[in-house]
């Protein structure tokens, strides 16, 4: 195909010469995400004490959760066959073939994974702190969306999670991969976080009553995951056995989250 009038996109993979552009995305995403739930429970009433230990549960959660999910769900075949790469899957290195290893950061984090990681962590957090549960994941929910934003965007810079070849006139070639023009899924993706994040905020300005129905957090999962589920349709499969499934791994995955947020939306108007 013809490239021109096509974006053509091969950006350097680290920022300022120093820092990977996904790790800078993750950073300034979480980094918001904070502010906006410390904003949140100062709103509330919430003490500082409280609020503090909870950006460490979260990073963990999402980070081993994001890792894990990505290892089980898409790549079993390699991560759960030996000793070796399960400890891969936690440590990110990976063993060279002469017994000796390398370091290779997190490459592969899945936001399925992520978000069942972030829930189990808010579950630790709750049974320690002791605030309200639909609270806290209300609150998440009305931030998370900003980071989810920020994290496709890195995703975006590393020219990974790439879309299907199209010809629509705002097609990336993302020259790292191949020189066809792609669906730009992850531009898709992040902004229809970032609509969400101004659709729960406003939503949140009208009605700060809501905090504690679990209506954010079924606000939040039913539409970051319907999002998902329709723009995989625009996107290549991660792995080669999703060629065969009618669904692929991310709206299988999607599903489950669709129907939970859907029930919380329902339960918090009664």
């Amino acid at each position: 195909m013809e490239k021109l009038g096509y974006i053509i996109w091969n950006p350097d993979l680290n920022a300022f010469g120093f820092i990977r552009w996904y790790s800078l995305c993750w950073l300034v995403g979480l980094v918001l995400a904070y502010l906006c739930v410390k904003r949140l429970y100062r709103q509330q009433g919430i003490s500082d004490e409280k609020f503090e230990p909870l950006f460490v549960y979260c990073f963990v959660g999402i980070l081993v959760g994001a890792r894990l999910g990505h290892c089980i769900f898409y790549e079993p075949d390699y991560f759960l066959t030996s000793w070796r790469h399960m400890v891969e899957m936690i440590i990110p290195i990976r063993f060279d073939n002469d017994g000796g290893w390398h370091f290779t950061g997190y490459e592969g984090l899945a936001s399925h994974g992520g978000t069942i990681g972030l829930i189990v962590a808010l579950l630790l957090y709750v049974k320690r702190i002791k605030v309200g549960m639909l609270t806290v994941l209300d609150n998440i929910a009305i931030a998370t969306p900003i980071t989810a934003c920020f994290i496709r965007i890195g995703n975006l810079m590393n020219s990974e999670i790439i879309g299907k070849p199209t010809d629509m006139p705002w097609a990336f070639v993302f020259e790292r991969v191949d020189l066809l023009p792609r669906h730009p899924g992850q531009l898709y993706e992040a902004m229809a976080y970032s609509v969400l994040f101004f659709i729960g905020w406003a939503i949140y300005k009208r009605k700060q009553e809501k905090v504690g129905s679990g209506f954010f957090f079924g606000l939040c999962l039913a539409f970051i995951f319907t999002a998902r589920f329709f723009i995989e349709y625009t996107k290549e499969v991660q792995e080669a056995f999703e060629a065969s499934l009618p669904l692929d791994m991310g709206q299988l995955l999607s599903i489950p989250f669709i129907v939970i947020g859907v029930f919380f939306i329902v339960k918090s108007r009664k």
